[in-house]
């Protein structure tokens, strides 16, 4: 199982280093989840900020189907 989710990972990094267009929504994604672990750190019940964190990606996810 391990070896399997190293070589996703080596795949996906040398598909974000040789893509520009990629890299650009890797990187934004990756500002975004940092704001969102952020907001969960800081909020008085983590727990809670953590369940509408996710619902709110669910809820983007469906908007973009």
């Amino acid at each position: 199982m391990a070896f399997l989710i190293r070589q996703l990972a080596r795949y996906a990094a040398r598909k974000v280093a040789s893509d520009p267009v990629v890299r650009e929504k890797t990187a934004r994604a990756a500002r975004s989840v940092a704001g969102e672990a952020g907001r969960i750190v800081r909020d008085e019940d983590p727990a809670r900020a953590a369940g509408r964190a996710m619902r709110r990606l669910l809820n983007k996810l469906d908007d973009e189907r």
